[in-house]
């Protein structure tokens, strides 16, 4: 399974930390935010990695380069402008090839053990979802006993910004066009084509610098 990282964001509410330095690379606990993702990939097996980058781009490619160090092989898609998420991914389908692959936003650090994840066995995705956090208290889907994603139950989960997708999810998208991933999920749920799993370990949104310090700390032991 090839695995992309969505790394193409502006990092507005991280400002100023981002004026000069795009989000994925913030430290944390002495390295960039992703290589911590990097990292995980390779402890998983899961050596083939689409990054996606827009702002600052010329800095990720260089500090990351060709993944060797970090045990992966890296491949770049770039947006002359955010494609938003789908769009991103729509992007860089030509790297990502035709089968199912592991879905990571650039921002959130979790410690999901990504070699458990489940094959899609004919859905459209397979989400990883979290205890809501205070900052998104009202959750965003619901996940049955069967393991299925609802949209209209209770209680309500937070979507955790991993997820195994099929490309036929954002195929039909114009290519280099700005869409959401949120829409189709949605459609995709009520199709109930949409898989998910409960994870109740360690997760972080790393949205704002409190949000980042704080992880720093945890990862250090502070």
């Amino acid at each position: 399974m090839k695995a992309m990282i969505l790394a193409a964001g502006l990092g507005t509410r991280m400002r100023p930390l981002t004026d000069h330095c795009p989000k994925p690379l913030l430290p944390v606990a002495d390295k960039p935010l992703i290589v911590h993702h990097l990292e995980r990939l390779a402890a998983a097996g899961i050596t083939d990695v689409v990054i996606n980058v827009s702002y600052r781009a010329e800095q990720i490619v260089e500090a990351l380069g060709d993944g060797q160090r970090f045990g992966v092989s890296l491949a770049f898609s770039h947006e002359a402008t955010p494609l938003e998420t789908a769009g991103g991914i729509r992007h860089a389908l030509p790297l990502l090839g035709d089968a199912p692959f592991l879905l990571i936003n650039g921002d959130v650090w979790c410690d999901v053990a990504l070699e458990t994840l489940p094959e899609l066995k004919g859905d459209l995705a397979h989400l990883i979802l979290v205890d809501n956090p205070d900052h998104h208290a009202e959750g965003d889907f619901a996940l049955d006993d069967a393991g299925r994603v609802r949209l209209e139950s209770t209680p309500r989960l937070t979507y955790a910004g991993l997820a195994i997708l099929d490309p036929a999810l954002v195929a039909s998208l114009p290519d280099d066009s700005p869409a959401k991933l949120a829409p189709l999920l949605r459609e995709a749920i009520t199709a109930g084509r949409t898989g998910g799993t409960h994870h109740r370990g360690g997760w972080v949104d790393v949205g704002t610098p409190e949000r980042l310090e704080a992880l720093d700390a945890h990862l250090r032991g502070i």
